[in-house]
């Protein structure tokens, strides 16, 4: 017994050796993390203190060219700082990418290669993880192992490989010691607080840190991201131009996650095709967003261009499934009272009260109910008319600027409920995508149709395809009994 009890110590004080350590590291790595983003903000302020004689000089065409090669460069430096570093902070450097409507063309496709291209690690180290994970290095795992990554995304990279029973696949592995980094970032909580009251002025910061402090973690743990791609496989399996590649379960693991390998043209292959099949991409991704949201009562946070791959006539596979956010139903009602009572009712003073109801609006606020309309109608302009509309980039530009927009009477009243604090990425990055793309489309009839509330009949060669797919499978949600129903 006396041996346990001085077994126990010995291993308690070995236990608490290890945790200083631990802590000492984080500590230090927490520093460095800050140190290299404010080293990064720091050098940019330093190029342009260094060329403010040049711009004073500068007149015109000359000045705003230089400008623009400043900001270029410093875009280059975020691009290759924050991709070096991966983890939240690349997070932030990615939605900036696509989001920040201040950025001249030249910039936002620098800043782009966050998007799916970042510094990949070695062969030997995706190597050590495969082996960590399955017990045996990946040349006896797999049939066929490809040591070249084919992508990369900001914990991650992906392999091509082909399993023993001759499956091709692709094989996302973590990068090792990215948790750590992530617990650095996600300690940095003063620099993330004064970076996200920059970035989103408007937004409960706390509620924000909270929800992104879970998400992220969660996405450290690719069994969750597998169980997510199940989930979104398994609904969407036979749809007639959404597409999401299988999961091999028996090779996916908490630092590997091991799916069918899937190809096609990427997003900015996208951009040379005709408007035509931008418009089907659009569509397809709009239907994705909003069938996943209403009727699996999931949300893929991560709606930025890295993860399409596109096939022509409106087929789009999606990828990465690591930032869901699942919805219950008595989150999702409010929402759909709003758009109910806004866009199909017409009644603004029911949707004010929709709005204090989900949070969204402080009761009572000292506000006239059409300042309130007048407020929030941007982020429903596509759909609140029939007819055809053309997503623009000035139109994502104007929801960007209406989101963070600190100026507006109703600013002081409104917040963003912890709940639905990712599913702004629908306002700050679907409507982005669609207006990269110019996807003209009737949005409204398009909505009627996923609307539970309305359940309006099919308004595109793509919508009858998707009802003949619905018809052929199961309903899936009781919207019967969520007083939401067609009526």
């Amino acid at each position: 017994m006396r041996r346990f009890f001085a077994g126990a110590a010995i291993s308690g004080a070995i236990t608490a050796l290890a945790l200083v350590v631990l802590r000492r590291r984080l500590g230090r790595l927490r520093v460095r993390r800050g140190l290299a983003a404010l080293g990064l903000a720091a050098r940019g302020g330093a190029r342009y203190a260094a060329s403010a004689p040049k711009l004073f000089a500068a007149a015109g065409e000359n000045r705003e060219r230089l400008r623009h090669d400043l900001a270029l460069q410093t875009a280059e430096d975020v691009a290759a700082t924050l991709g070096t570093m991966k983890g939240v902070l690349m997070k932030i450097g990615q939605m900036a990418s696509y989001v920040d409507d201040g950025l001249s063309p030249a910039v936002r496709r620098t800043l782009a290669r966050l998007q799916d291209s970042v510094p990949p690690m070695s062969p030997e180290l995706a190597a050590r993880v495969i082996e960590e994970e399955l017990g045996m290095p990946p040349e006896r795992a797999f049939a066929s192992w490809d040591p070249e990554p084919i992508a990369a995304a900001s914990i991650g990279q992906v392999h091509r490989a082909i399993t023993l029973d001759g499956r091709a696949v692709a094989v996302k592995v973590q990068y090792p010691g990215i948790a750590e980094t992530i617990a650095a970032d996600l300690g940095n909580v003063a620099l993330l607080r004064r970076m996200l009251r920059i970035t989103a002025p408007a937004q409960d910061v706390d509620a924000l840190l909270a929800e992104l402090r879970d998400r992220v973690l969660e996405e450290l743990d690719y069994r969750k991201e597998a169980d997510n791609q199940r989930l979104m496989a398994a609904y969407f399996d036979g749809h007639p131009t959404i597409g999401i590649p299988g999961i091999v379960g028996e090779l996916s693991t908490r630092r590997m996650v091991t799916s069918d390998l899937s190809d096609g043209s990427r997003f900015a292959e996208l951009a040379g095709w005709s408007q035509q099949e931008r418009d089907l991409a659009g569509e397809t991704i709009y239907r994705f967003v909003f069938r996943s949201l209403y009727e699996v009562h999931a949300f893929n946070g991560d709606p930025h261009p890295g993860n399409y791959l596109f096939h022509g006539g409106g087929r789009v596979t999606f990828l990465d499934f690591g930032l869901v956010k699942h919805f219950t139903l008595a989150e999702l009602q409010p929402l759909m009272q709003m758009a109910r009572n806004l866009c199909v009712e017409q009644d603004p003073e029911a949707f004010r009260r929709s709005m204090e109801v989900a949070g969204f609006l402080r009761p009572n606020a000292p506000l006239s109910t059409e300042t309130i309309v007048e407020h929030m109608a941007v982020f429903y302009d596509t759909i609140r008319e029939p007819g055809r509309l053309t997503m623009t980039g000035d139109y994502a530009s104007a929801v960007v600027r209406r989101f963070f927009d600190v100026r507006s009477p109703v600013a002081e009243y409104a917040s963003i409920p912890r709940s639905y604090v990712i599913l702004q990425r629908i306002n700050l990055g679907l409507f982005a995508v669609l207006g990269e793309l110019s996807a003209t489309a009737n949005w409204r009839a398009i909505a009627e149709e996923i609307w539970p509330f309305v359940q309006g009949p099919a308004s595109t060669p793509m919508g009858e395809a998707e009802a003949a797919w619905r018809a052929s499978r199961p309903a899936t949600v009781p919207w019967e009994n969520s007083g939401l129903a067609a009526q």
